[in-house]
């Protein structure tokens, strides 16, 4: 069975689902427009379906400033080199960045910097597979599914906790 649920969030409601026993995806507005119509046959919404209740839990940690870590139970499927790239991208300490062409040497396939661009592009769960912290070779921000403003909140969120963490 597959579930679903939505999380108000500081950055408007998220789309949580699920297949009873892992978190399948977290998608934010945009996605959520595409997906919730389609998502009304077949799927069922239940808040309460497992592991929503410790997503929503930590996620609200997170916003508050007090989780860096997610521990759940993730299910990301895509081909071999997305779920490379998207292990790769658990990796990424909270509060720092690194570029497409780390991520591409990270794991191996170094001149598929466009590749990893992709696979970032379709990745089904984010924030806690954080792909917002991926950005260009420059330094600038480039795309992200949940729109630009969004990669700019969580990084100034994440950038605003790793900074008063280290003065307390």
């Amino acid at each position: 069975m597959n579930y679903y649920t939505l999380l108000e969030s500081p950055l408007d409601p998220l789309l949580l689902t699920s297949d009873g026993e892992f978190l399948t995806g977290l998608y934010m507005e945009k996605e959520t427009q595409k997906l919730l119509p389609g998502m009304k046959d077949g799927w069922c919404r239940n808040a309460n379906a497992i592991p929503f209740k410790e997503t929503i839990t930590q996620l609200n940690a997170y916003f508050a400033g007090e989780l860096h870590e997610f521990d759940l139970p993730l299910k990301a499927t895509g081909t071999p080199f997305q779920e490379a790239v998207w292990q790769s991208l658990a990796a990424i300490p909270y509060g720092e960045t690194v570029s497409y062409k780390d991520i591409a040497e990270r794991i191996h396939s170094p001149k598929a910097v466009r590749a990893v661009g992709m696979a970032n592009g379709r990745n089904p769960i984010s924030i806690i597979i954080p792909c917002h912290r991926v950005i260009g070779a420059n330094g600038k921000l480039t795309g992200y599914g949940g729109g630009i403003h969004r990669k700019e909140w969580l990084l100034a969120h994440e950038h605003e906790d790793a900074q008063t963490a280290m003065f307390s």
